[in-house]
This record gives structure tokens, sequence and C-alpha cells, in this order.
């Protein structure tokens, strides 16, 4: 009787035992799951500088960690990079020209990475623009004609030229390009080297170092969005595939993202100074500079367009550029949009 008494106490201290070691089990478990988060690559548009600044915002103000997201920023390399990343799956996410992204992947016969996706406008206009310096004799666009532009070497803003011109009324006869390094169209403006220069409105600080320096001139600034208001500045884009099958994820960075965004532009000075933290060859000032002069892009089309990619804006962005000869008929904004990520969850 005593053995059969001990026998069922031992079974009955082993049940409980195994029972509370999985109802453990269960809680870790449940714990684990809750804590867990989704890894990816997201790459800026460009280095960093402070037109990405509000990526590493959301990393330091903890908007990922609230989305569940562990993101690792990987610094850009433009466009054209920037979407091999992405073909590659090096990358899940990457802001870059959308424009000039459209063009790449748009153009007949083009072999460009085409399966892409915005889920957000960084810009609500393009910020390609040519500079020239003042007293040069070029007040206008037209007075382009003949003149010499250096722009880095197959970029947006030279492909972007053609639609410019024809509907500015510059005449493209005698326009020689030059093709120089981002970091030397201010020398290469000062130094007389090319009549104007094409790079985005946000370099226009660097640009006015370099001349004021050298020659102690400012310059003039003629933006492309005063004729072809309806092209996209920087996005942030994935995959198709990404964006068809894994639809939560990408709302739920881009919601992480938009904030950054609008947080960013709220406070640059801030922006600035988390950036420089987590990149300090980034100089804060200059981030911050950067930041303010973006901001009008951001709010082109109001506070509560933020962000936000219309089929009707990107209807208009396509006729554009099909007119303009630099993609094929047949494009939708479907082919270049993920429409499903802007509607609220």
């Amino acid at each position: 009787m005593i053995s059969a008494r001990r026998t069922a106490a031992v079974l009955c201290t082993a049940i409980t035992l195994l029972a509370a070691a999985a109802c453990g089990s269960s809680g870790s478990s449940s714990k684990d799951a809750s804590s867990a988060k989704d890894h990816l690559v997201y790459v800026t548009a460009f280095g960093a500088a402070g037109r990405d600044a509000f990526a590493w915002v959301a990393q330091q103000k903890g908007y990922f960690e609230q989305a569940g997201l562990d993101v690792q920023i990987e610094l850009g390399k433009a466009t054209g990079e920037n979407l091999k990343a992405l073909a590659s799956g090096k990358a899940q996410f990457a802001s870059l020209d959308l424009t000039g992204a459209m063009i790449s992947a748009g153009a007949e016969n083009s072999t460009a990475y085409r399966d892409f996706r915005a889920v957000l406008a960084i810009h609500q206009r393009t910020l390609v623009s040519v500079m020239a310096l003042q007293g040069s004799g070029i007040r206008t666009p037209k007075d382009l004609k003949g003149k010499s532009i250096a722009a880095a070497a197959n970029s947006v803003n030279q492909l972007l030229f053609p639609g410019y011109a024809k509907l500015a009324g510059i005449d493209t006869a005698g326009i020689r390009w030059i093709a120089v390094q981002p970091v030397q169209l201010g020398p290469a403006l000062a130094s007389g080297k090319a009549d104007a220069l094409s790079t985005f409105l946000i370099g226009r600080p660097t640009i006015e170092k370099a001349t004021v320096q050298a020659r102690s001139k400012r310059v003039v600034v003629f933006p492309y969005s005063d004729y072809l208001p309806d092209l996209y500045g920087n996005a942030t884009v994935t995959t198709a595939s990404i964006a068809t099958k894994q639809p939560d994820l990408v709302k739920r960075f881009r919601a992480a993202m938009l904030k950054a965004l609008k947080y960013t532009i709220q406070h640059p000075e801030e922006a600035g100074k988390l950036l420089h933290a987590k990149e300090p060859a980034t100089d804060a000032t200059a981030a911050t500079q950067e930041i303010e002069l973006m901001t009008p892009s951001v709010t082109a089309e109001g506070q509560a367009s933020v962000g936000l990619i219309t089929g009707a804006r990107m209807k208009k962005a396509i006729a554009s550029l099909q007119d303009a000869g630099l993609i094929r008929a047949g494009m939708t904004p479907q082919d270049f949009v993920d429409f499903a990520a802007m509607k609220a969850s």
C-alpha cells in the first residue's frame, strides 16, 4: 500500500511538473513570438545626406521597433545601383529618384530592373534643376542655347532635359554635356569648365560654396518642376513580389518611414544631429540645411499629402515622360506604384 501511495505521489508530482513546464514553455514561446521582429535591409537614396536623414530618425526614435521591424540601413549609390540591390535581393526597400527609375524601367528595350513598386513619396516635386552663375548671361532657361552643361554621367538630370527643354522653349542645338563626378559639379562651374550644371535643388549650398570661394558669385536656379510639375522626386520603393506577398510588412515599414519623414521636416536640426550621431562623416549643420531646402518639395501638395502618391499624378507624370519620348507607350501607374500601401490599414 505504501509503495502504491509512493508511486501515485511520484506520478502526480511528475504530471504537475510536466504541466508547469508545458505552461512555462507556452508562455516563453508567446513572448518570443511577440518580441520577434522582421529583419530587412533598407538602402538610402545616396550616401548619408540630409535628404535621407528620416531613415535614421525612424531607427533612433524607435519607429521601426514599434512597427515590429529590425532595419539595417545601408548607404545607397543612386538610382541604378539601388535598383540592382533590390533585384539581387540584397535589399528589401530602397529610396531613389522615382522619375529616373521610371525612365530606366520604361525605356524601349530597357534591361534595367522593372519589378519595383513605389510605396512612399519623399518629394512631391522633382528636385532636378539647372544652375548657372549670376552675371553669366544665363538669366532664363532659353539662354542655355549653345552652352555647356555639367552633370553626372547618365543621370536623370541629363535624361530628363529633353522634356524640360521642349516645354521651356530651349533650343537644344549646340548644347554640350560634360560628364563629371557629383563632387566636381561646383568646381566645374566655378572654374568655367562648364557654363551651367544640372543637379538637385538641395545641392545649391554646396555649389554656391564653391562658386563664392572661387569667383565670389552666387547662382541662379531653374527648377525642372517649373515646367514638369507632375513628376515626383525621391521615393521609397520595394519589389513587386514583396508588395504582393507581404503587404502587411510594406504597410508597417511605410508607416514608420512616413512618421519619421514628417518628424524630420518638423525638427530639421534634431534630425541632422541624429544623422551625424550615426554617420559622423556627415556634418549635422549641412544635413539640417539640406532638410530645410527639401521641405517645400515634401509638402508641395499640402500636409495631408506628405508621402502620398496618387494615380492621377502618376498618369500625368507618365504622359509627360511619354511626350518626351523617354518611356514607351502602354505604361500605367500600377507598373510603378503599390497603391495598396497608400491605403490606411
